[in-house]
C-alpha cells in the first residue's frame, strides 16, 4: 500500500502519442517495427473522458488506480479490469470504469502491423489549489511511477508468432471457484522476446494460479517496453488476476 501511495504525487503524464487515431489503411512498411498501445488523445482517449469536477464533487480526494484492458486492432477496446486502488479509491475506480467502456485507444504494432495486445496503465487523482489534476501512465513499476519516467511497460499482443491467448482460469486443481492473483517477474529483451519468467506470488497458494499464469505467458511475445520514445530490454513484474466464470 505504501508503494501504491507514493503515485499520488507524480505530476506528469508519460505515453508516446498524442493522436487518438491513426490510418489503418497505412502500408505495412509505413507502420514503425514496433509501437505499444497508447492512450492517444482527442474526445474518446481515456484521460479527456473522466470527469474530474464529477469527482470533486463527490468528495474523491487524492488517490490512484491501476487498470489493464485488451486494445483491439482497431483501437477498440476488448475488456478492462481494475485493482490495487488506494484507500477511499471508489469514485476513481467506478468513473475509470465506466469511461473505459467506450475509450478509443491507439493500437499496439509488431512487425509494422497492427495486433491485439494487453494494456497496463496507472491513474492518479489529485486535487491541487483546489482544482482537480488527472493524470494516466503507460506501467504499473513502483519506481518507474516514482521517478516519473518516461517508460512505458511491455505489452503481450496476440498473433504474428506470438502464442498468447489470453488468461485462463485454472480448472485442474479449483474444485471450489474462488478469485486469484498473482505476480510474475518477467524479463523481456529490446525485440519483445521473453528470455526469463519467475513466479514471485500467488494468492491463494495450492490452486493452480501460478502454474495457470506460467503457461499463460511462457510462449507470449511483447511489444518490448519503450523508454524515452525507444524500445529498450526490461525486467518487470506483472500482475495477473483471474475471475471463475459464473
Amino acid at each position: 500500500m505504501r508503494k501504491i501511495a507514493a503515485l499520488l504525487s507524480i505530476l506528469l503524464v508519460v505515453d508516446l502519442a498524442q493522436a487518438q487515431t491513426i490510418d489503418l489503411s497505412q502500408k505495412k512498411s509505413s507502420l514503425p517495427m514496433y509501437r505499444p498501445a497508447l492512450l492517444g488523445g482527442g474526445p474518446n482517449a481515456l484521460i479527456n473522458r473522466i470527469d474530474t469536477k464529477m469527482l470533486m464533487t463527490k468528495g474523491q480526494k487524492d488517490a490512484a488506480i491501476m487498470f489493464n484492458c485488451s486494445v483491439l486492432k482497431t483501437g477498440e477496446l476488448g475488456w478492462s479490469a481494475t485493482y490495487r486502488g488506494t484507500a477511499d479509491s471508489k469514485a476513481l475506480e467506478a468513473e475509470v470504469l465506466a469511461r473505459l467502456a467506450n475509450t478509443k485507444f491507439v493500437p499496439a504494432v509488431y512487425n509494422h502491423t497492427p495486433v491485439d495486445a494487453i494494456y497496463y496503465g496507472t491513474v492518479t487523482f489529485a486535487v491541487v489549489d483546489g482544482k482537480p489534476r488527472l493524470r494516466i501512465f503507460s506501467n504499473q513499476q513502483p519506481e518507474e511511477l516514482k521517478q516519473e519516467n518516461d517508460f512505458i511497460g511491455p505489452q503481450p499482443f496476440f498473433g504474428l508468432g506470438s502464442k498468447f491467448t489470453g488468461f485462463h482460469y485454472p480448472v485442474d486443481n479449483t474444485p471450489v471457484k474462488v478469485k486469484g492473483n498473482v505476480e510474475m517477474k518477467l524479463k523481456i529483451d529490446d525485440k519483445g522476446n521473453l528470455e526469463d519468467i519467475q513466479l514471485q506470488s500467488e494468492e491463494p497458494p495450492f490452486v493452480g494460479f501460478g502454474d495457470a499464469a506460467m503457461m499463460d505467458l511462457r510462449l507470449a511475445k511483447f511489444i518490448p517496453a519503450f523508454r524515452n520514445g525507444k524500445p529498450v530490454a526490461c525486467e518487470v513484474n506483472l500482475p495477473i488476476f483471474y475471475v471463475p466464470k459464473t
